[in-house]
């Protein structure tokens, strides 16, 4: 029984090493290959999208690095939702300059409702087609001086979804606000950046992304309103034949939550976005990667499926030898000692890949990083720790009913902090 389980765990590692051996091979591209660069274009005028509830602390930075950019003024409006606000979010944004819509729903509640409203006001004053963008921004965000100008190359080379260099305000708070900081920047510059290289579309990664006009036109607003909405609209224009894009060079910071239970709450409703995508999505999406023969949507297939329901799998199997074990200890002595060790072998496994991982990306992006080099180094180990908090969070998902809750920012930095 023992070399049972022992084998069900390395099949579960074998599993995850063939699904995401082409990651390997992303990073190999980032390390030989150079990001694609792209030539200045035409100057195209945007519409910048800020979701905000309760922001007021953060709100105002924000707004004011956008108008700090190297980029025409005349050629950018600035739009904050402020979604059932208690505060003065609404008059910060005012005073900052930005336009506000005031939104009070207590039933269609979350980003994608908030930025359907938006989308909706501006159809009513201007059209959709007064803009040739949208950029979409959460309200703790800080952007770099030649954020727009850098996007505005990719878009203007005909890319009609762009996603960004994702950074972090609070990297060095603590091993938690490191954990997802490292996980964006890995994936900003060793997912992102090689499918960018590759030709294979990128994915949206929750903010500073632009859209084209076109699509959002087509789609009659913003209709992505699952827990992930990121997610579902990435899936659904892959699906559609859409090839996002990715700016290296557009550099975007953001806070990060640094208590646990903020950290679990967000990575909750996550987990369970990622359940409700692969129910939305998972079949046609699946149907398109075959019929098409899409790389991308194989990739895509993969960040939404088999990690969570392999590591399920490996759960619910090495929980039940555990339970057989401490039940029949006289009959059974040594099943509890061996299922505990094959458990430990996969985690070590598991915790050397993930930590490779970390410390490639904290290598390459060390100037990137905003921490002391001591804490660069020492986040680099409890990374794995970080991704392994995963495993809970995705079985209590999948039994609990979650609804979108709002994160408290409070990091209040001015993005001159952050430039070299």
């Amino acid at each position: 029984m023992y070399s049972f389980v022992k084998s069900i765990n390395m099949l579960i590692f074998v599993l995850f090493s063939v699904f995401y051996l082409y990651q390997i091979f992303y990073t190999l591209v980032s390390l030989v290959f150079k990001s694609r660069e792209f030539p200045a274009g035409k100057l195209h005028k945007y519409a910048v999208l800020i979701a905000a509830r309760n922001e007021s602390p953060v709100i105002g930075k924000l707004i004011e690095s956008i108008k700090k950019q190297n980029y025409p003024s005349e050629l950018v409006d600035i739009y904050v939702i402020a979604d059932n606000c208690t505060d003065d979010t609404a008059d910060v944004a005012e005073r900052a300059g930005a336009r506000v819509f005031r939104r009070f729903d207590d039933e269609l509640i979350g980003k994608g409702y908030a930025l359907n409203y938006a989308f909706s006001g501006i159809r009513e004053t201007h059209g959709i087609k007064h803009y040739d963008g949208y950029f979409v921004f959460d309200a703790d965000n800080l952007l770099d001086e030649n954020f727009i100008s850098e996007m505005n190359k990719v878009f203007a080379a005909g890319y009609r979804v762009v996603t960004s260099y994702r950074n972090s305000k609070n990297y060095d708070t603590n091993w938690i606000s490191a954990g997802s900081s490292l996980w964006f920047l890995r994936e900003a510059k060793y997912l992102n950046n090689a499918r960018m290289i590759l030709g294979t579309s990128c994915m949206i990664s929750g903010t500073g992304f632009l859209v084209h006009s076109d699509i959002i036109e087509r789609n009659s607003g913003w209709n992505y309103y699952l827990l992930t909405e990121d997610i579902e609209f990435s899936i659904d224009n892959v699906i559609k034949g859409e090839v996002i894009g990715y700016c290296p060079n557009a550099k975007l910071y953001d806070e990060q939550p640094y208590f646990f239970e903020q950290s679990w709450n967000q990575r909750l409703r996550w987990a369970k976005g990622f359940y409700q995508v692969f129910m939305k999505y998972g079949m046609k999406l699946f149907k398109t990667m075959l019929k098409r023969r899409s790389f991308s949507c194989y990739d895509i297939f993969m960040t939404v499926t088999p990690a969570m329901f392999i590591t399920l799998l490996g759960v619910f199997i090495n929980t039940v030898f555990l339970v057989i074990g401490f039940l029949n200890v006289d009959i059974l002595p040594h099943l509890v000692v061996h299922t505990i060790s094959a458990i430990i072998t996969s985690i070590i496994n598991f915790y050397i890949v993930l930590f490779f991982f970390g410390l490639i990306t904290t290598v390459t992006e060390w100037h990137e990083i905003n921490a002391k080099p001591y804490k660069k180094i020492l986040y680099v180990f409890s990374f794995p720790v970080f991704i392994f908090t995963y495993v809970p969070i995705s079985v209590v998902a999948l039994f609990r009913r979650i609804q979108w809750k709002p994160i408290t920012h409070s990091i209040v930095k001015s993005i001159e902090e952050f430039q070299r």
